[in-house]
């Protein structure tokens, strides 16, 4: 299998670190936010939602690299992400008073992350809109967050970054490859989710050449069906209307052009979704093991519904990352993948709200083709 050499732990300060952007999130929950009155608050970011999974979920050390405004917004995101047991020591704080390097004024010309999400229903497709053209994130360094202590004084067993923080803007993109290789040269092993969203980057051309600057630096690369193209520009040749069977099928090739083409890669991991409706899916998850040439499969889960779609990818590369870290075998840690995606999206938010003991009781539900039974 894949060699994946771990650092120990208890060298090291933290188990994961993620760098990366968070947002507010406001969920005006089954009202499009057009005639919406009331909203429920909640944070999310494709990269933070992996270390407040691997915290929460999985009982694990982890920090975010990010930067905020401090404000009420900023403050509600913190406070949140410390009831999930995120360690937020290393957040850069952004004054309101001018003063200083890390500093804006209060009229928002630099301003926190803001975001709406609809979930939808049936015909309705779930809809996002953001604002994040001004966010403190944008304007820092890989030096600012003094990375070269994080890695080497602190030590780091696990490090994660993803698509949407590196095409935010160019000092992103540096300070993405720059976090990744300071944490290669400390022996921290390091993974990407390629999280293409095309109203961040609509150019797919700069995308996937920030991209393929971006890959040769981890060992583990995330994506679902269509990143591999709008982020890589690696396509898959199967006729519309495939079958997820039928599709796997011809994915496996375009994994080892990948996994060719870029050879410091160990593990490459895909959600599968196919939507019957916006609350109604089929789930599954594969992670692809370069050196044995063997694709290992969960359990698909069909005709799901779901109450929340937003964070399923994340919250399957976090359960891998658990899952490798607690040392499990990669069949465990796809199912676990799996598991944990499918039941982050039957919750209300980007995060996870699942415990490490449901992961493992929903792997055997679906194993065993189980029904759910209540708790009393």
């Amino acid at each position: 299998m894949a060699e994946l050499k771990l650092r120990p732990g208890e060298e090291c300060k933290y188990d994961a670190v993620a760098l990366g952007e968070v947002m507010i999130r406001f969920d005006p929950i089954d009202v499009p936010f057009e005639r919406a009155r009331t909203c429920r608050i909640w944070h999310g970011g494709g990269e933070v939602n992996v270390a407040e999974g691997l915290a929460y979920c999985f009982g694990l050390r982890a920090t975010v690299l990010t930067a905020l405004v401090d404000d009420g917004y900023g403050r509600n995101i913190e406070n949140q992400m410390r009831e999930a047991g995120v360690d937020t020591s290393n957040f850069i704080w952004f004054n309101t008073r001018g003063q200083g390097k890390y500093s804006t004024n209060r009229k928002g010309t630099l301003h926190n992350g803001i975001m709406e999400t609809f979930r939808g229903k049936g015909v309705v497709p779930s809809k996002t809109e953001y604002y994040r053209a001004h966010t403190p994130v944008m304007t820092v360094g890989a030096q600012d967050y003094n990375v070269e202590k994080l890695f080497g004084t602190d030590g780091v067993r696990w490090a994660h970054t993803g698509g949407i923080y590196t095409l935010l803007s160019p000092t992103t993109a540096e300070a993405a490859i720059e976090y990744l290789k300071v944490a290669g040269k400390y022996g921290t092993l390091r993974s990407t989710d390629l999280n293409y969203r095309a109203n961040v980057e609509p150019n797919k051309e700069r995308a996937r050449e920030i991209n393929r600057q971006i890959v040769p630096h981890v060992e583990f690369l995330v994506g679902n069906q269509s990143d591999f193209d709008d982020a890589l520009g690696y396509t898959v040749d199967v006729a519309k209307g495939a079958t997820m069977e039928q599709w796997l099928e011809a994915y496996v090739s375009l994994l080892r052009k990948v996994a060719n083409d870029f050879p410091n890669l160990k593990l490459i991991g895909t959600q599968l979704r196919g939507a019957h409706s916006a609350d109604r899916i089929d789930w599954g998850a594969v992670l692809y093991d370069v050196a044995e040439d063997k694709l290992y499969q969960a359990v698909i889960r069909r005709n799901v519904e779901i109450a929340d779609r937003t964070g399923g990818g994340d919250s399957f590369a976090s359960a891998v990352i658990a899952a490798i870290m607690k040392g499990k075998s990669l069949e465990e840690a796809a199912e676990w993948g799996a598991a944990h995606g499918i039941l982050v999206q039957e919750t209300p938010g980007d995060t996870t709200m699942a415990t490490q003991a449901m992961v493992e009781a929903e792997v055997a539900r679906a194993k065993r083709g189980g029904g759910v039974v209540a708790l009393r």
